[in-house]
């Protein structure tokens, strides 16, 4: 899918304050993913929902350097409290992301700035979580 047409960055605060809290804390799923060009792997907090038995990410603040390289490596890991999984993402198309963004919302609260900002479903990069497997 191509990249949503808003590139997002986290506010100087966020970025540089609140993230490496939550990242030291573990107060929030940890997602960790490899860089699309570097290949190196680079950890970000970031809110996970799910809906109908099915774990979903999405991007708050439209297209980011995590969704970029999520969709382009297609994979990841989830920390979770104590445990983390190994999971294999696919992108969910735009028009079928209204449930899983309102789902989003109503369970993150705090996000919902964020969406107002940017309305339009196209502009949240959303993925589907499946588990990769054993050895995956």
């Amino acid at each position: 899918m191509p990249e949503a047409p808003v590139r997002g960055r986290p506010p100087w605060f966020v970025k540089h304050i609140i993230n490496p809290l939550m990242l030291l804390t573990g107060g929030v799923p940890i997602v960790t993913v490899r860089g699309r060009r570097s290949g190196k792997t680079y950890r970000t907090p970031i809110y996970v929902v799910e809906l109908g038995g099915q774990r979903y990410l999405t991007s708050p603040r439209g297209e980011t350097t995590w969704s970029r390289n999520l969709r382009s490596t297609g994979e990841l890991w989830l920390k979770v409290g104590g445990s983390e999984a190994h999971y294999r993402a696919s992108e969910v198309p735009p028009a079928e992301r209204a449930p899983i963004i309102a789902a989003y919302v109503a369970k993150w609260g705090q996000t919902r700035a964020d969406f107002d900002k940017l309305p339009e479903a196209v502009d949240h990069p959303t993925f589907r979580l499946e588990p990769a497997g054993v050895g995956g």
